[in-house]
């Protein structure tokens, strides 16, 4: 079983009462009451997970169980060639990128990879990316345009590396290069938000065609507890902030920041990750088939029609002044 977080704890006492039941001899009543205890965690789970706060999601979606970009590919594609380095600098090791199938269609797949275990996450930044793993993430995309491929990417970071040889090095710029060159490519791109999207880090991948995010995930320009010591210098008002940060998936589809939101198993994709890319697979084969049926140019001008809408909601344009509307 997953670790459980804090408003879990209810979960975990009918757990270890099982757990101790079936550490006892098997009669037919302690099994009926391990089925009576089992249907009674799968109501109390529902329970929860019907009631979140805004905060008890951001801690579901940076869960250290929940499945990251390797853990899909692993499950839903074929052929997996991960390709290495930016030609310029070096591997980031915090986003991993190659050429696969999925089903018949052959794809690039780009992702953060947050790691599991200590010496992996330390290897590879906790999801933190550096520059060149922007352009690592360009240049594998650059060759699904030469290639022909889709793009399917997920997106799963806290930010890109802030320190200072990221800084140096030009992650602003590698992010802002990827915003422009995303923007452009030829071939179908999906997007799909799998924990934590946040800020740049997570939107120097994240521009396509369609944008999707599972039911726990979260997307945001700040996490909350930066958000809170920004706004009112107090970074303990991270749950306040995570409410008026509208990064549930349901807020971002009324905001129309994202597209669709992809079911997860009950409590969560870190509960069943087998689960999670079952769930996952035809939401991201009816998106495939459904831009891969556009032609290219009509591609490319509805996914900047798409981001230039973001953020005119509940915005009216100034009405014409005498000069304006007397001018040529």
């Amino acid at each position: 079983m997953p670790d459980l977080l804090e408003f879990e704890e209810p979960i975990g006492v009918l757990q270890r009462e099982i757990e101790a039941l079936r550490m006892l001899p098997r009669t037919k009543e302690r099994q009926a009451e391990i089925e009576r205890l089992d249907k009674r965690v799968d109501e109390v789970r529902r329970e929860i997970y019907g009631n979140l706060t805004p905060w008890q999601h951001v801690l579901i979606a940076r869960h250290a169980d929940r499945p990251h970009a390797l853990d899909y590919v692993g499950r839903l594609f074929e052929d997996f060639e991960e390709i290495h380095g930016d030609r310029r600098f070096g591997d980031d090791p915090a986003i991993v990128t190659g050429f696969a199938r999925f089903g018949a269609t052959p794809v690039m797949v780009v992702g953060h990879q947050k790691g599991r275990g200590t010496k992996e996450k330390i290897r590879r930044n906790f999801g933190y990316a550096r520059p060149e793993g922007y352009r690592k993430a360009l240049r594998a995309m650059k060759l699904a345009e030469k290639f022909d491929r889709a793009v399917v990417v997920f997106v799963d970071t806290p930010a890109a590396y802030p320190g200072i040889d990221s800084e140096e090095r030009g992650v602003a710029e590698a992010i802002a290069v990827n915003l422009r060159e995303m923007a452009m490519l030829a071939v179908p791109v999906i997007v799909i938000v799998t924990g934590e999207g946040g800020s740049g880090g997570a939107l120097g991948i994240a521009i396509g065609d369609r944008v999707l995010i599972q039911q726990y995930a979260i997307y945001s320009v700040i996490p909350p507890e930066g958000c809170a010591a920004i706004l009112w210098r107090d970074a303990a008002r991270k749950a306040e902030a995570a409410d008026a940060l509208k990064i549930r998936p349901d807020d971002l589809v009324a905001l129309h920041v994202v597209d669709d939101v992809i079911p997860e198993p009950p409590g969560g994709a870190h509960t069943d990750a087998a689960a999670a890319a079952a769930l996952l697979a035809p939401a991201l084969r009816k998106a495939l088939d459904e831009v891969a049926a556009l032609a290219p140019a009509a591609r490319r001008d509805l996914r900047y029609q798409k981001f230039r809408q973001m953020g005119n909601i509940g915005i009216q344009e100034a009405p014409a002044t005498s000069r304006e509307q007397s001018a040529p």
